[in-house]
């Protein structure tokens, strides 16, 4: 577990220098704010610690509708699920535009506090990513609180990114997935790391008696020694991924001198990506209904029919990586580059949808525009799976939608279309 937005806590007396967590992002311009307070019972029995009994707060845009936020808001419950734990409890609340301090206001903030001591929570989840300015003052204000109440547990926050590298975390099993999630994380939180020290520096030169030419504070000097910590730390990790995308591209090389196409398989997370793997390859990796579930990189061979009449055919290899999800910043998604270079690289893509997702095509979009930031511009062909759980009517519906897209309709489970998409890919290979 990687550990890096931590200050040495201070001699009593002197709150300025006390260990401090704070974090990252950006926001927009109009807004509303949709506050959700939730219970989150940890289930995972390798964890000794208390329960997490979270409150969730998202932002979002003024104009989004109601069956939209609604969704964001089943996400990040899924989130938070994937991530171990129940959700019990919601309610919520809107305001026109998030604070610039507290992200939801000095009132609504204590009035979440409140709430948070009343029902025993512990974790303040933002579904948005926060600027660090923000996450460091709700983090202060929720230190400053369970010290006043003596509170065993302190209470902390989170954003939707943190709460996103908590899931890779626990997910990651190879040794490069574990690289490109501490890449990710100190992408993340190295901005953080350097406003709290900037902040700490003024709180130590006002604590000195002194002003804007007082000395430099104990912050301002420890977060120097972590910047250049981190650099050295980014240096080498990148160090090791660059040997892990050269043996990559010496085994790509090698299955061209083969003839030996290379398929990619893409698509939202939990769409059924690593279950087509399966139904294609019969490879046997991992397929759980959860977000994330697959961090590395899958691969499995299968064997096509390229000529009918003679039975010849070639065997091809598919790929199957990382699931995309709504709003990763740019810099998570190129910590995982080496791992996705195998699909950019491919000749298909095989983009899976989940065809029974009511938000289907918001779906396609933020897949469409995440293989666009990474160059990925080959051929795609649509692959709708879980047809088994819609009815011929949306089938239809679907057909008529993507009437000008490579599409396949499939359903794993049942084994449906599997043929038809064998076939297509020839065309391709």
């Amino acid at each position: 577990m990687l550990v890096i937005a931590s200050e040495p806590k201070a001699k009593r007396g002197n709150p300025g220098n006390e260990a401090r967590n704070i974090w990252i992002a950006t926001l927009c311009s109009r807004w509303q704010i949709y506050i959700v307070t939730k219970h989150m019972t940890q289930t995972n029995p390798n964890i000794k610690a208390e329960p997490l009994r979270v409150f969730l707060v998202d932002i979002v845009d003024k104009s989004t509708k109601k069956e939209i936020l609604e969704d964001r808001m089943r996400e990040l419950d899924n989130l938070v699920q994937t991530y171990g734990g129940v959700v019990i409890l919601e309610k919520y609340q809107k305001k026109d535009r998030p604070d610039p301090k507290t992200y939801v206001g000095k009132g609504k903030l204590e009035e979440i506090i409140d709430d948070m001591l009343r029902m025993n929570a512990n974790l303040l989840i933002v579904g948005n990513a926060l600027k660090p300015a923000q996450i460091y003052q709700i983090n202060e204000k929720l230190r400053q609180v369970s010290e006043e109440h003596g509170l065993k547990e302190k209470m902390q926050a989170r954003d939707r990114i943190d709460l996103i590298l908590k899931i890779f975390e626990k997910n990651a099993t190879s040794g490069e997935s574990r690289l490109q999630i501490e890449l990710a994380a100190i992408n993340h939180m190295g901005p953080r790391i350097y406003g709290m020290g900037m902040e700490l520096s003024k709180q130590g030169g006002a604590a000195s008696g002194g002003g804007a030419g007082a000395t430099r504070g104990a912050g301002e000097t420890n977060t120097e020694v972590m910047r250049r910590h981190l650099k050295e730390k980014i240096r080498k990790i990148e160090k090791k991924l660059i040997e892990y995308e050269r043996m990559r591209k010496l085994h790509r090389d090698a299955r061209k001198k083969k003839g030996m196409p290379t398929v990619g398989i893409v698509g939202y997370t939990n769409a059924g990506k690593s279950s087509l793997l399966n139904g294609l390859t019969k490879k046997g990796v991992l397929a759980e209904n959860k977000l994330f579930a697959t961090l590395g990189t899958n691969v499995g061979n299968m064997y096509v029919i390229t000529d009918p009449v003679t039975g010849r055919g070639k065997e091809i290899l598919l790929n199957d990586t990382i699931g995309f999800i709504r709003d990763l910043p740019p810099k998570l998604i190129k910590s995982f580059s080496s791992t996705l270079e195998d699909s950019i690289e491919s000749e298909v893509l095989l983009h899976v949808i989940d065809a029974s997702d009511p938000y289907i095509e918001e779906r396609i979009s933020v897949v469409h525009e995440i293989l666009e930031e990474i160059w990925a511009h080959q051929p795609k062909i649509l692959v709708f799976n879980k047809i088994d759980l819609i009815d011929e009517e949306r089938l239809v519906q679907l057909q008529e939608m993507f009437a000008d897209n490579e599409k396949v309709f499939t359903s794993v489970k049942d084994g449906i279309g599997l043929g038809e998409l064998r076939q297509l890919l020839v065309r391709y290979v």
